[in-house]
């Protein structure tokens, strides 16, 4: 049976961003933080993936720092739930991206962690059966021109990734578009920009952790002083340090890293005083977060014939289609994924309709009785989960510069880190992380010049 590699179809720009030039709002100051009232260093809102790498950072400097996490939980949008089915189940992120350079992957191996491979490629299902070798040839040259496309098109303007798809790839658009946007990053393709795409890094090559990568993040989170369920409520910059507000009492500090997502940010439930400079609240505007579900069901018996985590789109002829995660990790459970304005609109209406869909739409693909089959169900709904408000960010048309807009310092008392604030990894693990760690880093310099530099990362593959 032929199958199809994401290494055959996603292909990146080899083009760097140039740093933008500062705007005219940002402010600037070479001068050190005061010493905090508090005995905190360094405040850390979200205890994700990027505030527990942020945090790790500072511990292992000699400083001492405070996470303030707003749920009632370590993880962020990792979150492993073994309650529901019995057996770990990841409700949001759940893969490790080119593990072999992945720092959380390389981490987990060291905490004793089964970490394994994916199956190499994927499978494509036309009604109810399996594309043909030539189908697939087919479907490989139009994703090849599609991206082709992309990276031409983003060369020369950041436009809509939509507008820059070649009209001539016939019956697969659909699929391709479901491909490259609500899959890969949780959006439509006209609501995305062409160069935040093509300069996204390799994402073909993936693991999982048999114990949860929630799990992981959990553990790694271990020795991190956590405050949960305080959210910060406002953040005061201008004087020598910063004062952070939460419902428990104001924490003084000389510096804040927030890891908090682009669209809790935008919400403005967490204020900052005086006002972001312009140029980030941009920034945050352009990185709003996709939409992005996993429908799981208990299928008993492998009714559907596949191996353990393997992964099957369909040729669609529209919106309304998803991808299938089968026998994760050797369990009974698999996940419809859905994402894009057709995952949102879905997700609103709740996890009975979810499942409805869910089921109809391996029915029409594999038949077998599965309504029958279907035990145990559950649907995530991030858009609702109210400290992330969505799943990965994606930047919209013309707001690719705006990872490096958020990349920068405000005033040398605030630094933003995440999943968003990353050029090449965003919507990863391993880009939260090295994002968290970047900003611990960059403040560390400003109140502890002496902090020790960072090893070197290892480099990403090229694609």
């Amino acid at each position: 049976m032929s199958r199809l590699t994401r290494r055959s179809f996603l292909t990146a720009a080899g083009a760097v961003a140039a740093s933008p030039a500062l705007g005219a709002t940002q402010q600037k100051s070479k001068a050190t933080p005061g010493e905090p009232r508090s005995g905190v260093d360094i405040v850390i809102i979200g205890a994700g993936v990027a505030g527990i790498a942020a945090a790790r950072r500072i511990l292992a400097a000699g400083r001492k720092c405070m996470v303030l996490e707003a749920s009632g939980t370590v993880g962020g949008r990792c979150i492993t739930d073994t309650a529901l089915f019995g057996v770990p189940y990841d409700r949001g992120a759940r893969a490790f991206h080119t593990p072999e350079a992945n720092p959380v992957a390389r981490l987990a191996l060291q905490n004793r962690f089964d970490i394994y491979p994916a199956p190499p490629g994927q499978r494509m299902r036309i009604t109810r059966r399996y594309a043909r070798e030539g189908e697939m040839e087919d479907m490989l040259s139009a994703m090849v021109r599609a991206n082709a496309a992309l990276s031409e098109a983003s060369r020369k303007a950041d436009v809509a990734a939509a507008q820059a798809l070649p009209k001539d790839i016939g019956e697969w658009r659909s699929t391709i578009e479901f491909m490259m946007g609500p899959y890969f990053c949780g959006k439509d393709l006209a609501e995305v920009s062409a160069a935040d795409l093509s300069r996204a890094a390799e994402r073909d090559v993936q693991a999982y952790c048999r114990q949860g990568l929630g799990a992981v993040v959990v553990k790694l989170a271990t020795d991190v002083p956590v405050r949960l369920s305080t959210p910060a409520t406002r953040i005061a910059w201008g004087g020598r340090g910063v004062e952070v507000e939460t419902a428990q009492g104001t924490i003084d500090a000389r510096a804040a890293i927030v890891t908090a997502s682009t669209n809790v940010l935008a919400t403005g439930k967490l204020r900052f005083a005086p006002e972001l400079p312009k140029r980030q609240l941009d920034a945050i505007e352009r990185l709003k977060l996709g939409s992005y579900d996993h429908v799981t069901l208990e299928l008993a018996g492998n009714p559907l014939g596949l191996r353990s985590d393997e992964l099957v789109f369909e040729r669609s002829s529209g919106p309304r289609t998803a991808a299938l995660l089968a026998n994760m990790s050797g369990s009974t459970l698999c996940t419809v994924d859905i994402g894009g304005k057709f995952g949102r609109d879905l997700a609103a209406k709740g996890a009975k309709d979810m499942v409805a869909f869910a089921l109809d739409w391996l029915d029409n693909l594999y038949g077998a009785g599965l309504k029958r089959a279907a035990g145990r169900s559950h649907a995530t709904n991030w858009n609702q989960e109210p400290w992330v408000l969505g799943a990965m960010s994606a930047a919209a048309p013309g707001g690719q510069f705006a990872r490096r807009s958020l990349m920068e310092s405000i005033n040398n008392r605030i630094w933003f880190a995440g999943e968003a604030v990353h050029e090449r990894l965003w919507g990863t693990v391993g880009g939260a992380w090295e994002s968290g760690d970047r900003a611990a880093i960059a403040a560390l310099r400003v109140i502890a010049p002496s902090a020790p530099e960072p090893k070197q990362q290892p480099k990403q593959p090229k694609r």
